[in-house]
């Protein structure tokens, strides 16, 4: 069974930085993936970021492309986001998972951790 726990979250300053981490376990790197996605109070759920847990190429949605950034260390079992130049409205729970697809309508969670709160504000 896959368990997924965040961390690194808090409150930044818009145009700050921030870098969260997720602790994998009982993951099956090989030809499997992680993600991550946000949820604020009140929205939908928003998919952000995915990576291979084969190759390690990632994909990102178009609206955090040159903010955030994936990436894993697989011999550590961690995956993270790095989120740059971030902003009030990136303010909400961040979780990561394994994802079973991703990409437009193809996101499709399968588990996910705790989440992690971040709150951008001055």
């Amino acid at each position: 069974q896959v368990q997924l726990v965040e961390s690194g979250g808090g409150l930044v300053q818009p145009g700050g930085s921030l870098r969260l981490s997720c602790a994998v376990s009982g993951f099956t790197w090989e030809y499997n993936a992680l993600g991550w996605f946000r949820q604020a109070p009140g929205k939908e759920r928003e998919y952000l970021v995915a990576i291979s847990g084969t190759d390690g190429r990632s994909y990102v949605e178009d609206f955090v492309k040159g903010r955030f950034i994936i990436s894993s260390d697989r011999a550590k079992e961690m995956v993270y986001l790095q989120m740059n130049n971030v902003k009030v409205e990136d303010t909400a729970v961040y979780y990561c998972g394994q994802v079973t697809g991703y990409g437009g309508t193809s996101w499709t969670f399968c588990s996910w951790g705790p989440g992690t709160q971040v709150t951008v504000s001055s």
